[in-house]
């Protein structure tokens, strides 16, 4: 494996019956790189995109999860169950007659009415840790604890369709946002109760659905030698930085490529961008093969640039 295809990010498409977990795992095994890592987990009867990073990439790992997100879901009205989606047991039903009475201007109402910021719970059913035990155990074991509410924003709320009972929306929202929650929570408001039927994740950040790939794709590609056409650099995420590649002639080459592998701070005399950069802006630095090697920061004040964020 070259050192491109060692530390970079795979968009990959998860599909349903996966765990996030499973899907590391597989991947893995498939290109033979055990440093990976998952961005955002996404329940087992969900499915879209999943960036997996490998090698030094996985540095980026909290930067990708901190990113917003965006999902299409399919809202079942009508029904609530323990796990807040259709994989659950029911708990409540309300008549059919009831959903089919509501109009398309209550439901649009009660759906746009959750945009913006909220306080919303997490479910019993999720991966969040308690003392060291994930949630989800602790709801298979027929226990229930109290949850703290945690603030999320709801930027956008796009309703595709409304075919009662099911409605089907398009959601663009902060990370750590429940859409099972906010599907329970619509159906709440409407009185009837409400449970996922579906979900896609169609964006985490800047990685989309158009650009993911599923398991069998990549293995594929793995087997015919061109994983590196499925690879995201390392510094996708810092594209619209400006770049530093070399220092400037009075500084000797091996000078500056000993100093960068080091993870040492770059004085502003020795490189040539440093009469156009701002006190704190950032800047993309590779060495003199174009390997990328991080992201540094100038410092106005004592003109240096200093490491922020290594890939070696």
């Amino acid at each position: 494996m070259s050192r491109f295809e060692q530390n970079g990010i795979i968009n990959v498409y998860k599909e349903k019956g996966y765990t996030s977990h499973d899907v590391v795992a597989r991947l893995r095994g498939i290109i033979k790189q055990k440093k990976a890592g998952h961005t955002g987990t996404l329940d087992p009867m969900a499915e879209g995109v999943l960036p997996v990073c490998l090698g030094s990439a996985t540095k980026l790992c909290g930067l990708i999860t901190d990113a917003g997100k965006e999902y299409e879901a399919a809202l079942l009205l009508g029904q609530k169950t323990d796990t807040q989606d259709v994989t659950g047991r029911v708990i409540r039903e309300a008549p059919p007659e009831e959903v089919l009475l509501l109009t398309p201007s209550e439901v649009a109402q009660a759906v746009k009415s959750f945009e913006g910021r909220l306080e919303q719970i997490p479910p019993m059913y999720s991966a969040l840790k308690v003392n060291g035990k994930r949630l989800y155990e602790l709801a298979r074991e027929g226990k229930e604890i109290e949850r703290r509410a945690r603030t999320v924003i709801i930027e956008r709320i796009d309703i595709l369709d409304i075919s009662l009972p099911v409605v089907r929306i398009r959601v663009k929202c902060s990370k750590g946002t429940y859409i099972r929650t906010l599907c329970e929570d619509i159906g709440e408001k409407l009185k009837v109760g409400g449970t996922m039927k579906e979900l896609v994740r169609t964006a985490s950040g800047s990685f989309t659905l158009g650009t993911s790939h599923k398991l069998s794709e990549i293995e594929e590609y793995t087997q015919a030698g061109r994983l590196s056409e499925l690879m995201i650099p390392v510094w996708e995420p810092f594209k619209e930085l400006k770049e530093i590649t070399e220092g400037i002639a009075g500084c000797p080459p091996d000078k500056y490529e000993k100093l960068i592998k080091n993870g040492n701070p770059l004085s502003g005399v020795m490189l040539r961008d440093r009469l156009a950069a701002s006190d704190g802006e950032s800047f993309r630095v590779y060495d003199r093969e174009g390997f990328f090697v991080g992201v540094y920061s100038y410092d106005k004040r004592k003109d240096i640039f200093t490491p922020y964020m290594m890939f070696l």
